[in-house]
């Protein structure tokens, strides 16, 4: 029997459970607002589901995997045996406790939850469609309506999801074994993050990128430490070359990939050529040849990992008025509102940056508009993190941006080595590097690579927020030992006063 369509109201509907929708969600109830949250998968969306909280507790997992079975330096000799699936449900059951969470938090903060799939009827009306058979569907009118759908995987053709070989980072979060080999194509932040977790694991990976270096976007010598840890974990790196086709032609798959405008780019570690070998296979478990400059790989699965696309296509957007841009992304303003004034926009759906956080503080921001405050969004102290070995994490301006911005910028950097916490914690590689106007001192940027880097740079972040100074942040005692002192020597060394590594 189908349900009869019903009509209801509310003041504030959200489209999307993700931490941008249910942050948006909670804020709204706090201000005494009217609010239904439509959800049709999971509350806490891609992110606490199958992306940020997953691939952090496995990264967590297999790190002290890692760790414990290279510690003969501190006299610990061990070779912990790895159960996957133990290591998978552990991890299922961390993300069951966080949804079930925010579940908690939306009732407890007056947000009506609503299971089914949004789509516009106009610009005040949306229709839920309740998810199995027989549950029919409702009408709910809105004063305001919140969009935050997040974001997918980008396939790519010829490399099907649907193809139990061909992974994407979901996916690859819930294999029930360790494969022997992988693929990965794309060497962008989730491409990295899960080949340093299969390599971690005992998987030989290869990565295949069609630009010249690892995690485009950010500075060489942030992604410097990073590749060398990665080349010493086992991970082979194939630049300027594009995955083409996958076929089977035996126990394993074979992937191939062709030279980004038919030139060799390749920046990495080369597969010996067949002719170099004798019989045409390299040492590793994934066999590699090129011929003619064509890559071919031998292995037991692939995970495409090329960037994420908004999920804006299903919504109907066109019958509230609501405009995109060419890749789908819902184009807003400083207060998240799209081309119709009451219809916002947050999270991925609203493109970049595509960061959870940056999601949250947007989710907020509609929110508080909504109740009439004069919120904005700032994004000069939006910081964003790869949790790579060792973490990248950056805030603010680049010493480049800073002098194209008309600054006269000043640099400090202090290096991980020279700290006697990294030293004790056996991860020395990397530094923090402050960015601050020479004139004034005030504080512009940061980045940090190295130890615990996604927890550091919220001092610096701070700093940038509140208008500190390099003398505010060298001032301020730092407990020792600690790695928090790196940040204090930092700002001492753009003062030309350090004391515990050479000064500018």
């Amino acid at each position: 029997m189908v349900v009869g369509d019903v009509t209801t109201g509310t003041e504030v509907l959200v489209i999307g459970a993700g931490p941008a929708g249910y942050v948006a969600a909670i804020r709204a109830g706090q201000l005494d607002l009217d609010v239904t949250l439509v959800e049709k998968d999971a509350y806490g969306g891609t992110c606490l589901n199958y992306g940020c909280i997953p691939s952090k507790a496995m990264i967590t997992a297999t790190d002290i995997a890692h760790e414990a079975r290279h510690a003969e330096a501190m006299g610990i000799h061990a070779d912990p045996a790895i159960d996957l699936s133990g290591m998978v449900g552990w991890k299922d059951d961390v993300v069951s406790q966080l949804t079930s969470g925010v579940e908690k938090l939306c009732k407890a903060n007056g947000v009506n939850l609503l299971e089914g799939t949004a789509t516009f009827v106009d610009e005040n009306t949306a229709r839920i469609a309740h998810g199995g058979e027989g549950q029919g569907s409702e009408t709910i009118e809105f004063e305001h309506a919140i969009v935050a759908t997040g974001s997918r995987p980008i396939s790519i053709p010829d490399f099907s999801f649907d193809d139990p070989p061909v992974l994407n980072s979901r996916q690859a979060l819930s294999l029930e074994s360790v494969p022997d080999s992988m693929a990965v194509v794309g060497a962008g932040y989730i491409g990295m993050e899960l080949a340093n977790v299969f390599a971690k694991l005992g998987t030989d990976v290869t990565v295949i990128e069609m630009m010249d270096s690892i995690l485009p976007g950010y500075d060489d010598d942030l992604k410097r430490p990073v590749k060398k840890r990665a080349e010493d974990l086992g991970i082979d790196f194939h630049f300027g070359y594009t995955a083409s086709e996958w076929y089977e032609p035996g126990v394993d798959i074979r992937v191939v990939a062709e030279p980004v405008d038919g030139a060799a780019a390749n920046g990495g570690s080369e597969a010996p050529r067949a002719s170099e070998t004798g019989s045409g296979e390299s040492a590793s478990a994934s066999r590699e040849t090129i011929e003619d400059e064509r890559l071919e790989l031998d292995v037991e699965t692939v995970l495409i990992a090329v960037g994420r696309e908004p999920v804006s296509d299903a919504l109907d957007l066109e019958a509230a008025g609501v405009e995109t841009d060419e890749g789908g992304f819902i184009e807003t303003d400083s207060r998240a509102r799209t081309t119709v004034d009451h219809i916002y926009a947050v999270g991925d759906v609203a493109g970049e940056p595509m960061l959870a956080h940056t999601g949250s503080a947007e989710g907020q921001v509609a929110a508080e508009v909504i109740a009439g405050e004069p919120a904005a969004l700032d994004h000069q102290a939006m910081p964003a993190v790869v949790f790579t070995d060792p973490e990248i994490a950056t805030v603010g301006m680049t010493e480049t941006e800073a002098a194209e911005a008309g600054f006269d910028p000043v640099v400090g950097q202090f290096p991980f080595r020279a700290s006697g916490r990294a030293l004790t914690t056996g991860e020395s590689d990397g530094f923090v590097k402050v960015v601050a106007e020479e004139d004034d001192g005030f504080v512009l940027g940061a980045s940090i690579v190295g130890p615990e880097a996604s927890e550091l740079i919220a001092e610096l972040g701070l700093a940038i927020e509140l208008g500190a100074t390099l003398e505010d942040v060298a001032a301020t005692v730092h407990a020792h030992p600690t790695l928090g002192e790196s940040v204090m020597e930092a700002a001492e060394n753009a003062l030309s006063r350090a004391i515990h590594t050479l000064n500018r």
